[in-house]
C-alpha cells in the first residue's frame, strides 16, 4: 500500500506521519516511512533550493524527484509488501506549485504519471491555528513566510482533495483544528490496518 499524508506547513503532518509509522510497526506490520522531497541529491536540491528555484523550474524539479523516488524507493517497498507512508506527495504539488504561479492543470500534467496513493490523507486546520503554530515553530520555507499564505494554502488543499477525489483517488480529509497529532495518528493507523485487512494481507 501507498499512503500519503499532506497538508499546509505547520499543520503537523510530519509528526503524524512518524506516529502512524510507529503505531503500524508496533502491531507487527511492515512499514516503510519516507518523505518528499526525497532523501537524495535531487530531493535535496528541491528541499534546500526554494529560494533559488521557483515557478515552473521548481515544479519540474519536484516532479523529477517524485518519479525517481517512485522508481527507486516506493515501488520496491510496495512490491515487498510494505506499507509506504509518505510525508508529502502529489497533493502538495497541487498546492505549493500553484501558489508559486504554475497552473493546476500544468502541475497535474507533470505529475499524472506518478503512482496514485491507495489512501491520500490531507490534514487541514483553521488558518489562524496553523499560523499560531508557525509562530512557535518558525517558518521552514518561503511558502510559510508569505503574508496570507497559510489561508491560501488551506483553501488550496481543500481544492486538491476535491480534484483528487474526482480523479478516483481515495482521499481522507482530517481536521486538526481540535484533534492532536496522537489522536489523528491513532485514527489513521486504524484506517490503514482495516484497509490492509480488507485486501486479505
Amino acid at each position: 500500500m501507498l499512503v500519503t499524508i499532506d497538508g499546509p506547513g505547520g499543520v503537523g503532518k510530519s509528526t503524524v506521519t512518524s506516529l502512524v509509522a510507529s503505531l503500524l510497526l508496533a502491531t507487527g506490520l511492515p512499514v516503510h516511512p519516507t518523505r518528499e522531497p526525497s532523501e537524495t541529491a535531487l530531493g535535496d536540491m528541491a528541499r534546500y533550493g526554494t529560494e533559488e528555484y521557483r515557478g515552473m523550474t521548481m515544479a519540474c524539479l519536484i516532479a523529477a524527484d517524485r518519479y525517481q523516488h517512485q522508481e527507486r524507493e516506493i515501488r520496491p517497498a510496495v512490491a515487498r509488501g510494505e506499507i509506504v507512508v509518505c510525508d508529502r506527495y502529489v497533493a502538495s504539488s497541487l498546492v505549493l506549485q500553484v501558489l508559486d504561479g504554475v497552473g493546476r492543470d500544468l502541475v497535474w500534467e507533470l505529475n499524472r504519471h506518478a503512482d496514485m496513493p491507495d489512501l491520500a490523507v490531507i490534514i487541514n486546520a483553521r488558518a489562524e491555528i496553523i499560523e499560531r503554530r508557525l509562530g512557535y515553530r518558525g517558518a521552514h520555507s518561503r511558502y510559510e513566510l508569505d503574508p496570507g499564505g497559510t489561508e491560501r494554502e488551506c483553501a488550496l488543499f481543500q481544492e486538491a482533495a476535491r480534484f483528487l477525489m474526482a480523479g478516483g483517488v481515495r482521499v481522507l480529509q482530517v481536521d486538526a483544528s481540535t484533534e492532536g497529532p496522537e489522536e489523528i495518528a491513532r485514527d489513521l493507523a486504524d484506517a490503514i490496518r482495516h484497509m490492509r485487512m480488507a485486501r486479505g494481507r
